[in-house]
This record gives C-alpha cells, structure tokens and sequence, in this order.
C-alpha cells in the first residue's frame, strides 16, 4: 500500500512540474479502437503569436498486435481551414521491445505530430485522429485495432 501511494506522490509531482503544456487530454478506448471511431478534442488556440509542437500521446499494452501505428489526423481550425495528414510511428524494437515509456504492461508514447505551429486565427479548433491500420497484403483495414488502451492529444509552448 505505502509502495502505491508512493508512486502516485511521485507521478504527481512530475505531472505538476509541466509548465511547457497548454492543452493536455486522454480519450480512453474500451481497449480496442474501432476503424470508423475518430478519437476527437476540442482546443481552445491559446494565441496567434507563440509557436507550439503538438504531440499525440498514445497508449498500448501487451495486446497490440503491431510494431508501428499508421494515423490519419484531421485538425480543423475556426476560419474552417483544415489539414490532413497521414502519419506513421514505429511502436517498437526489431526485437519486440516497446519504444514506450512505462513500468507496467502499458507504454505510453509521445509521437510528434506538428512542429512549430503558428495558429492562423482565435477560437475553437477541432482536432480527430482514427487509425489507418492494415495487415500485411490486405487493402481493408483493421476493424478493431486491438491493445490501445488510451489516445491523447498534447500542446506546449516553444520555450
């Protein structure tokens, strides 16, 4: 009991430390990510005049079945501009090994999504991220992506 306690204190204390974060969100996945699900977050711009990196924070455990992960992303923003892109990340090791950080059967990764963004315009942006997933030599994709327990959305400021 004291050994968790312990472990919250100290995974506090780094949470609490962050002072580059502006917008910090997890959706969580019964799991498993459906194909047709978009995991959705609603951002308030924090200014037009900072740079920021946007990262996707994304957690698996011993049950996702692959050693990359292919993302489709779309980043709506309030003058109903939008970009779309198609991202790859490698998950782990020729070995197996996850990349991840995390001291249990769930690594958390922080997979760089924009570099140095300027947003364009105040207000609301909308960002969706769905996984593009396939199996080796199908053109379907994966119905449901297994082991994805947690998908996050990150912004920091450019010190």
């Amino acid at each position: 009991m004291l050994q968790r306690i312990s472990v919250l204190i100290i995974i506090f204390l780094f949470c609490s430390c962050d002072s580059n974060g502006v917008f910090d969100e997890y959706k969580s996945t019964p799991n498993i990510w459906h194909k047709d699900q978009s995991i959705n977050f609603k951002i308030e711009v924090p200014d037009t005049i900072n740079a920021y990196n946007l990262f996707i924070n994304f957690r698996n455990n011993g049950e996702y079945p692959f050693n990359n992960l292919y993302l489709i992303t779309e980043m709506n923003f309030p003058n109903h501009s939008k970009v779309t892109d198609t991202l790859e990340y490698e998950m782990a090791e020729a070995n197996g090994e996850w990349l991840g950080q995390g001291f249990s059967d769930v690594k958390e990764s922080k997979l760089w999504y924009k570099e140095n963004v300027l947003f364009p315009i105040m207000g609301t942006c909308e960002i969706k991220i769905s996984h593009a997933m396939r199996e080796n030599g199908s053109v379907l994709g994966v119905e449901t992506l297994d082991g994805v327990t947690d998908v996050g959305f990150r912004i920091e400021k450019i010190k």
